[in-house]
C-alpha cells in the first residue's frame, strides 16, 4: 500500500515533469514565431523596400506568412541546429566546476569518465562565459528538493542552441516500483525536456534526497560548503511561499568555471 508521503512525492515528481514539458512546448512556440519572423524578413529583403512599406499593417499578408511557416513538424531541427562542442576534455582527468554566486560559492566535482559529453559541454560553455551573470531561476521545496540553474534567459526556456546525450543513467541504481531512484543530497544532474538526449545548459542542485525517474544525467557532486550554501537558499523558500518558483533569495551566478583539479 502506498503511503501518503510516497504519494505526495510521486505527485511532486509528476508535476516537475509536466512543468519541464510545458517549458519545452513554450520554447518551441517561441522558436516557431522566431522562424516566422525570420521568414518574413527574408521575403521583405527579396521584394524590396517599397513592398515592405506596403506590407505595414497588412494583416492578410502577415496571416498568410504565419500560416505558411507554422505547420513545421520538426522544430528540433531549428532548435538544436548547432552541433554540440567537439570533444576536447581528457576523459581520464579530474574536473571541478566552480560556481561563484551571489549567495556563496559552490564547488562541484565532475565525473568526466562517466559523463564526458556533459563535462565537455560545461567546459566549452564556461570558457566562453556562457553562465556568467545568469540566475538560478527555480527552487522546489516540496516532494522534490532542487535548485535549478543554467538558463541564460532566466525563465526556464533558454539553452545553448544544441543538445547533448544522456549519460550515466544507471549510476543511481534500479528504479523502484514507483519508477524513481534517489538523487542524494549533494548530487548535481542535468535538467531536460522529458525527452531522451534533450539536455542543454540547465542543471539542478539537489539539497535533500529526492526521488526522480533515472532520466536526468547525474554528472557531479557538490562540496560540503556548496551544499550548505544551497540549503541556506532553500531555507528562505520560493517567492510567495510557493513550493515551486524563483528562489526568494535571488541567486546570480557571477562566475562559473570548469578546470582540471
Amino acid at each position: 500500500m502506498v503511503s501518503s508521503d510516497q504519494r505526495r512525492r510521486q505527485l511532486a515528481r509528476e508535476k516537475y515533469e509536466r512543468q519541464q514539458q510545458r517549458r519545452e512546448e513554450a520554447r518551441r512556440r517561441t522558436r516557431r514565431l522566431t522562424a516566422i519572423i525570420a521568414s518574413s524578413v527574408a521575403v521583405v529583403a527579396v521584394i524590396g523596400v517599397g513592398a515592405y512599406l506596403s506590407l505595414d499593417g497588412d494583416d492578410d499578408s502577415k496571416d498568410t506568412a504565419a500560416a505558411a511557416a507554422s505547420p513545421s513538424e520538426s522544430p528540433e531541427e531549428t532548435e538544436s541546429s548547432a552541433p554540440e562542442p567537439a570533444m576536447s576534455i581528457d576523459k581520464n582527468a579530474t574536473y571541478t566546476m566552480s560556481m561563484k554566486t551571489s549567495q556563496g560559492d559552490i564547488g562541484i566535482a565532475m565525473d568526466a569518465a562517466k559523463t564526458p559529453h556533459t563535462t565537455n559541454s560545461f567546459k566549452s560553455l564556461a570558457d566562453k562565459g556562457f553562465f556568467d551573470g545568469t540566475k538560478c531561476h527555480r527552487l522546489t521545496t516540496e516532494g522534490i528538493f532542487v535548485l535549478q540553474c543554467g538558463d541564460p534567459e532566466g525563465n526556464g526556456q533558454g539553452g545553448p542552441g544544441y543538445t547533448i546525450p544522456d549519460e550515466n543513467l544507471t549510476a543511481l541504481g534500479k528504479a523502484g516500483d514507483d519508477g524513481a531512484v534517489t538523487y542524494p543530497a549533494g548530487s548535481v544532474a542535468m535538467a531536460n525536456t522529458g525527452q531522451p538526449d534533450s539536455g542543454g545548459s540547465q542543471f539542478f542542485l539537489v539539497y535533500k534526497d529526492t526521488q526522480l525517474p533515472p532520466t536526468y544525467t547525474p554528472f557531479g557532486t557538490m562540496d560540503k560548503a556548496g551544499l550548505k550554501t544551497v540549503k541556506k537558499i532553500a531555507e528562505a523558500g520560493a517567492e510567495g511561499g510557493a513550493p515551486d518558483g524563483a528562489p526568494k533569495k535571488a541567486v546570480t551566478v557571477e562566475k562559473l568555471a570548469v578546470a582540471t583539479s
